[in-house]
């Protein structure tokens, strides 16, 4: 029997290492490549929107049709929420308050509360879960069924009748509903602060009010007006450009709720550091 060159084995070895390491380095170069891809994408999908935005024959009508939408179908639910955000915070934070005897500041640290961040954060989340997946499974089944395709066939510009409508209808309702869910919360907390005492309504909001400045308001609606831009943003860039199938539908509405909540979460860790500088 021949003897097998050693050196030839340890050629062979070297030949499977390298041939590992390239396809490590393709898969990671393929990585990038996707990731610098997605990013151009959302680029110029976001140029595309500004451009549109400023056009001569903005669709005003479906515009206030989205606003409905959003704004109008959405109250029952953010009124439930803000009223529970109000009553949970008052039931958790009573007992520690009345400890140090401190019952008196229960309605403006509630108020102060949720007007600064539970207030815009939760109502934000909802609202991408809600209407960020409302527009990704809208338009990913108006993609599967071409009827965006149709659109540009008639000379119809999809962009300004369905995506910009659909981000600024949320840019302009979600800090309203907003503000409508800090009301709820605040008669919710005044509710919760009856269960175990009494307080009359005047004297509550009074107290609550009192301990609110305008600096805390302020903030609280710029950084809303960015949550509303996010979903808006996300829900409507993953449902026009779902894929052809009809799985692809529930991917948008999924992804769009998943990224537009990890972004409203992103945007509210800016915002409350930029807040913190300037005041």
């Amino acid at each position: 029997m021949k003897k097998l060159n050693p050196v030839v084995k340890v050629k062979g070895f070297a030949t499977k290492q390298s041939v590992r390491l390239s396809e490590k380095t393709m898969a990671k170069t393929a990585i990038a490549n996707n990731f610098l891809t997605d990013l151009s994408d959302v680029f110029l999908f976001l140029v595309q929107i500004f451009r549109e935005t400023f056009s001569r024959n903005f669709e005003f009508k479906e515009f206030f049709r989205q606003c409905f939408q959003i704004g109008y179908k959405s109250l029952p639910l953010i009124s439930i929420t803000g009223t529970i955000m109000g009553l949970v915070l008052t039931i958790q934070s009573r007992p520690v308050l009345v400890k140090f005897g401190a019952v008196t500041m229960l309605p403006g640290m509630v108020a102060i509360s949720l007007i600064r961040e539970m207030g815009p954060v939760i109502t934000a989340l909802i609202c991408a879960g809600k209407i960020g997946s409302g527009m990704g499974a809208e338009l990913g089944s108006m993609k599967v069924t071409e009827q965006i395709d149709a659109m540009e066939v008639s000379s119809t510009n999809p962009m300004r009748f369905l995506v910009v409508t659909r981000v600024w209808a949320a840019i302009i309702m979600i800090p309203i509903l907003i503000l409508y869910a800090d009301t709820f919360g605040i008669i919710g907390s005044w509710a919760g602060a009856n269960i175990k005492g009494d307080v009359s309504f005047v004297l509550f909001f009074s107290q609550a009010f009192g301990q609110v400045h305008f600096m805390d308001l302020i903030p609280a609606v710029i950084k809303s007006f960015f949550f509303g831009a996010v979903i808006g943003c996300v829900g409507c860039y993953k449902g026009y450009n779902a894929g052809r199938g009809t799985e692809s539908v529930g991917v948008a509405a999924n992804s769009a709720v998943v990224l537009a909540s990890l972004l409203v979460i992103i945007v509210d860790m800016i915002a409350v550091q930029i807040t913190d500088m300037l005041l």
